[in-house]
């Protein structure tokens, strides 16, 4: 009986501890993420003491587990994609994915600019008619008597 209850005691202490070294570093890692969001505050076009701010609301929200994965911005877009009409659907695409076969997409600007400008231009060839038949030379005109 002794035997038992001295093992289950040594088991839950191993699982505290367990428990303790991922809650430190979990932690570990959000003072990590914490540390490297608030030395690109003074960097970037952002009010310094708003970046602060929001790097400190930031790890609040990652302690209770507020925070997911960060978001698929490509699948979002092909997604918006999907509501252009057929015809408009292959340009919408290769505009988001880059230059695809004959189209080239320039990205310009940026978010904290203001907005980004994506703009594609796809070259087509176009059939070449045949020249026209040259027209008949005039006749020389005749002299009035």
């Amino acid at each position: 009986m002794k035997s038992n209850t001295r093992s289950i005691i040594l088991a839950l202490f191993a699982v505290g501890g367990l428990t303790a070294t991922t809650i430190a570093s979990a932690a570990g890692e959000s003072s990590r993420t914490y540390q490297q969001e608030l030395a690109v505050c003074g960097h970037n076009q952002q009010d310094r003491a708003a970046c602060i701010r929001e790097a400190g609301a930031a790890r609040q929200a990652a302690a209770r587990g507020g925070l997911t994965s960060a978001p698929d911005y490509r699948g979002n877009a092909l997604a918006r994609c999907s509501l252009q009409p057929p015809t408009e659907r292959s340009a919408c695409e290769a505009r988001v994915l880059g230059s695809m076969g004959n189209t080239r997409t320039m990205v310009d600007g940026s978010v904290m600019g203001g907005g980004v400008i994506r703009e594609s231009v796809t070259t087509t060839m176009v059939p070449v008619a045949p020249a026209p038949e040259p027209m008949p030379m005039p006749m020389p005109m005749r002299p009035m008597r």
